[in-house]
């Protein structure tokens, strides 16, 4: 009987026509580089950032489920459903009920102030304090997001061919560093469309060969059912249960609607589009794709669970990473096909690269708006603009690459660097949502509530995430069995499984704030941020709500707090008036 280590070795066969797949698509990505940063005139910082705010919806739409949709949803996703059944699918009630709270009360707030930082807004509502709280947080988030973004496929493609990890990090970062560097947003969102159309086309091919494998869709649904895999959402009111409809549908809003409402790196495509009516069409489609692809994902689980159901690969160690589950799949469904599984992985990698490219973009224009303009006494030339504005690229790719690094050598830090997310998700959410629907409450309650539900949710996803590197906190899994493999593993695993089991029933000694869904924290820090902001405003005051000027508050709620036009032109509410304005007023005083 044959062990593991010489059926890995026996899948990792990448074969020629595999590599020219998978270099096509970089060469691609860097030809549209090239196109539209020499081909195409750029005026400048419009163009580079905003793609002068005149772009096709279709394109910004691609690009934006491109974006989100990174390596880890493509592999991770798969991966959740094939070890605890289709609960998560539900958060799909909560991506559609986002996607009409952001049409309707963030979106045209952000569209009609012209800006280009999103926390450009937070100083024209609160102070610069606040824009400075704000660009910090996204900072810190995205250096801790990047390096995953590429570490994750790298694990894919080591799986695939045996090629090292940083062998081929460096690599992919460079060619993205070079295509968004030349072209800015322009380039970012045409390789995204590139990028999804490969994703995409991977996600099918793997479906449709793997279900013929196995005897047809009805075949994958019946062993999903059989092993309660299928199942009506969980009803459950408990805040401690993994997934339940009730997390899933709010804590998704509140998950959903921070990542694509408030985020630099969602928002900056919406605004390069030349009207509100354009970007909500965008967003619908993009809810629509972000749909699309997770079904795809989700059926690709169930697939590989009608696959492996008499053998488990990650209790036997046939795959040694959650991550690197539905890599071995495609291996063994489509390895016997030349170039398509390099076809998979050119997938993969161009969830990678979308999600790279789009935080690198976003990052030279949160650098340049929030940490360059405000401290300069004289506009900056044109040149030195696009200096800074590439060099920012250029730096936060080089740093990503030397980052992943640390995220090999110290297993913990993946972890930790994903609850940064949930760190800083939750109190930009609650600020941004003070702004825009309480304008009685000032910049010194929103920083205040902002600092301490940044404390509040380090506490909280640390706490939880070191019981869960630890052992002391395990989800219990769909049924896995390993009874009926064909080859020799390590009998050690099934110890660990086995004390995996024994530790998640300590876990009820865990305090129970710590055992909280993950899918509950943004939500957590939004509501910790907000109801520190009113309280402190009942202890020591806050703004007159009709000097705040209504262009920076919710269209609903716009009518209920009207301004006096002769207050507003008083000295006292100038800096009411968005920043766009005063920018432009003092470049005519100049």
């Amino acid at each position: 009987m044959t062990d593991v280590d010489y059926i890995i070795s026996q899948l990792q066969h990448f074969t020629w026509p595999d590599y020219v797949v998978f270099v096509a698509m970089f060469i691609l990505c860097i030809f549209i580089g090239i196109y539209f940063g020499f081909m195409e005139k750029s005026s400048g910082e419009s163009d580079y950032l905003m793609g002068g705010r005149n772009m096709l919806c279709l394109p910004i739409a691609l690009s934006l489920v491109a974006s989100f949709i990174s390596g880890i949803t493509l592999l991770g996703l798969p991966t959740e459903i094939y070890s605890y059944g289709i609960q998560y699918l539900y958060v799909s009630l909560g991506v559609i009920t986002m996607g009409f709270v952001m049409a309707i009360y963030y979106l045209p707030v952000f569209h009609d102030l012209n800006i280009t930082s999103t926390y450009e807004y937070l100083e024209s509502r609160f102070d610069r304090r606040l824009r400075m709280f704000g660009s910090v947080m996204f900072t810190i988030m995205n250096i801790g997001y990047l390096p995953i973004v590429i570490y994750v496929p790298a694990l894919a493609f080591n799986q695939v061919t045996g090629v090292a990890v940083h062998t081929i990090t460096p690599i992919v970062c460079i060619i993205c560093i070079f295509y968004t560097t030349l072209g800015g947003l322009k380039a970012v969102v045409w390789t995204d469309v590139v990028q999804i159309i490969s994703m995409v086309g991977a996600l099918i091919l793997v479906a449709v060969k793997g279900s013929i494998d196995i005897g047809g869709a009805s075949k994958v649904f019946e062993n999903a059912w059989e092993s309660g895999r299928i199942e009506g959402p969980d009803m459950s009111v408990n805040p401690t249960v993994r997934h339940t409809l009730w997390s899933q549908l709010i804590g998704g809003v509140f998950y959903w609607t921070q990542t694509n409402a408030v985020s630099q790196n969602m928002i900056q495509r919406y605004l390069a589009l030349p009207t509100l009516a354009s970007a909500r069409k965008a967003l619908a489609l993009f809810c629509l794709g972000v749909l699309t692809l997770m079904g795809l994902c989700s059926y690709n689980g169930l697939l590989m669970y009608a696959t492996y159901k008499q053998c488990d690969p990650l209790t036997t160690k046939l795959a040694k990473a959650r991550d690197q589950l539905l890599p071995l799949f495609v291996m063994e469904t489509l390895g016997e096909y030349p170039g398509l599984t390099g076809l998979f992985i050119a997938g993969v990698f161009s969830a990678a690269l979308s999600s790279l490219s789009t935080c690198l973009n976003s990052m030279s224009a949160v650098v340049l708006e929030d940490f360059v303009k405000p401290f300069v006494k004289r506009p900056l030339s044109e040149t030195a603009i696009n200096w800074i504005m590439r060099s920012v690229v250029v730096s936060m790719g080089t740093l990503c690459v030397f980052l992943v690094y640390i995220v090999e050598h110290m297993g913990t830090v993946l972890q930790l660097t994903m609850s940064l997310e949930a760190i800083t998700n939750g109190p930009l959410l609650g600020i941004f949502t003070i702004g825009v629907f309480m304008p009685w409450i000032n910049g010194n309650s929103a920083l205040i509530g902002g600092i301490v539900g940044v404390i509040g949710m380090s506490w909280v996803s640390l706490k939880a995430q070191w019981a869960v590197a630890s052992g002391a906190m395990v989800y219990e899994t769909k049924p896995l069995t390993v009874e009926h493999c064909d080859y020799k593993f390590d009998a050690a695993s099934l110890v660990s499984a086995a004390n995996s089991t024994i530790s998640a029933q300590d876990s009820e000694e865990i305090f129970p704030l710590y055992r909280i869904s993950y899918m509950w924290y943004t939500c957590l820090g939004a509501c910790l941020t907000m109801t520190i902001a009113i309280g402190w405003h009942f202890i020591f005051g806050g703004n007159n709500p009709k000097a705040v000027d209504q262009t920076l508050l919710s269209p609903c709620i716009r009518k209920y707090f009207r301004s006096d036009e002769s207050h507003l032109q008083t000295k006292d509410t100038k800096k009411d008036i968005p920043l766009k304005n005063k920018r432009s007023d003092d470049e005519e005083a100049l």
